[in-house]
């Protein structure tokens, strides 16, 4: 069985190497579950936009910006 296999393989690695490889395991796994969500397709919006986006902030808020 192929998990048996990966076992045996981290038997045979250095304890001061465990870690590094924790760090591949995990981010790799990390990298599998983004590959499930759907990707984001930045600056689209559904619907529309009301004009009060397009206004100026008022002054107060502008500064806060600053």
């Amino acid at each position: 069985m192929l998990i048996q296999k990966i076992v045996q393989e981290l038997q045979d690695i250095p304890e001061d190497k465990l870690a590094e490889l924790y760090d591949l395991i995990h981010y790799f796994r990390l990298g599998l579950n983004q590959e499930r969500t759907q990707p984001r397709t930045p600056g689209l919006l559904k619907g529309q936009l009301g004009d009060a986006f397009f206004e100026p902030l008022p002054e107060e808020e502008r500064k806060l910006w600053e």
